[in-house]
């Protein structure tokens, strides 16, 4: 019997992306709310505890609510908010963080989904933290612009309809300027940095992708390593392939410019290390699209593992 996969937000940004990856597919069963009674709490409840696996798409305290109302049926979450993204019951959504996290995803019950900003971050930070190279109390700074689809129907409107009471007509915002940006806390739970990071993420006049740089200074690192040091950590990291690639030295070398929309409407991620070999910087990018990696497309990876797809 095919699974049956409940999304509670179907109809939000995240949400309708995850539709349109799962609707044609044969080897689960997608169950849908009716229109009509998606304010009725009986029969949410009802599709939620009837679920194989549900993908939360909500509000952190609706995404609570959720799992408190189905998590004693046996229902499994995949939870794309915020609110279980440091819990420690929770399993990281991000497979390959480490190894092993695969298997931990394939056999949880609640596995949070990574923020699109965070997964960037982690997948740049993460691997240097664990290898040495990187001291857990290195002041790191991140620095990211992402399309304005990130920030869900409301931004859409605001940049989409030059008439809205607040439309946004600025080409390139800078914003979360008290830098709490909500992905801090698992950037900082998900690398081993010891020390909070300076975040400053933007917003561009594009609907969706994303650039994150984490820029280092290679004296302040573990050895004060090379550029091609760094480089080999995250190719040694990411060997496997797949979904995050680590591009070589010489083509990353070779680049004018990076495009922030190079990898719309796919689910990978792109790792480029640039700067100049003996300059004592680096310039570490992450490459993805915020609703594929960054979001949805993670959601279906993470549903894939845990239905053995």
């Amino acid at each position: 019997m095919a699974p049956k996969i409940f999304i509670d937000g179907e109809h939000g940004t995240t949400g309708l992306q995850i539709v349109s990856r799962l609707q044609d597919r044969t080897d689960i069963e997608l169950m849908s709310m009716p229109a009509e009674q998606r304010r009725d709490a009986d029969v949410r409840t009802k599709f939620l505890r009837e679920a194989d696996i549900a993908i939360l798409c909500l509000p952190d305290d609706a995404a609570r609510e959720a799992v408190a109302l189905a998590a004693d049926a046996g229902t499994r979450f995949i939870d794309a908010s915020t609110a279980h993204r440091t819990n420690p019951d929770w399993t990281f959504g991000f497979a390959e963080l480490s190894p092993g996290q695969a298997a931990r995803i394939a056999g949880a019950q609640f596995v949070s989904n990574p923020g699109c900003y965070s997964t960037g971050a982690i997948a740049l930070i993460a691997p240097l933290v664990a290898a040495g190279l990187l001291p857990a109390d290195y002041p790191v700074t991140i620095n990211a612009v992402s399309g304005y689809t990130g920030g869900g129907k409301q931004l859409i409107a605001q940049m989409d309809d030059a008439g809205h009471d607040d439309a946004v007509t600025a080409a390139y915002f800078a914003y979360a300027l008290t830098l709490a940006h909500k992905h801090v806390p698992e950037i900082i739970a998900h690398t081993g940095i010891a020390r909070r990071p300076v975040f400053t993420p933007a917003v561009g006049r594009f609907a969706q992708g994303m650039l994150v740089n984490v820029p280092l200074h290679l004296d302040l690192m573990t050895g004060n390593p090379s550029m091609a040091d760094v480089h080999s950590v995250l190719e040694k990291h990411y060997a496997q392939g797949g979904v995050v690639s680590v591009v070589p030295l010489a083509e990353s070398a070779a680049l004018a410019r990076l495009d922030p929309e190079e990898l719309v409407g796919t689910n990978g991620m792109k790792l480029y290390v640039c700067g100049t070999e003996g300059a004592g910087q680096v310039n570490l990018v992450a490459s993805l699209d915020n609703l594929g990696k960054g979001a949805s497309g993670a959601a279906v990876q993470n549903l894939d593992l845990m239905i053995g797809a």
